[in-house]
């Protein structure tokens, strides 16, 4: 086992009670702390931290995902709480924006109130 098993997550935010309210009511994460420097969540065996900024740089690509047994149901879960996904010219993502990978897998993306790109991910198996 190596002593890098468990990575700690990191996105940022310009409104610390907004995304608090995304990442605990809309997408259902375990809110741990509020803490000066950030918001504190359990995801899996791993922490997100989501720093408090001045300015978010949100990268073009996605920044965080989830792989889920069951993309369709999330997906509409997301819709439900008024997600919006996204939809990328030259992919061919289906009418729920999920798109299958070559390797069989579905993905879908939207984003976080401060523009980070995240996805949904159902592994084929």
């Amino acid at each position: 086992m190596s002593d890098l098993d468990t990575p700690v997550l990191f996105l940022a935010t310009v409104d610390p009670a907004r995304s608090r309210e995304f990442y605990e009511d809309v997408l259902g994460l375990t809110f741990v702390a509020d803490e000066p420097p950030a918001l504190v969540f359990q995801v899996g065996r791993s922490m997100l931290r989501i720093q408090k900024v001045e300015r978010v740089h949100a990268a073009p690509y996605t920044a965080l995902g989830w792989d889920v047994p069951d993309i369709r149901g999330c997906v509409r879960r997301l819709r439900d709480a008024r997600i919006a996904f996204e939809r990328f010219e030259g992919m061919d993502q289906d009418g729920d924006a999920i798109w299958r990978a070559p390797s069989g897998a579905l993905v879908a993306w939207f984003r976080d109130p401060d523009g980070h790109v995240l996805s949904l991910t159902q592994f084929s198996g």
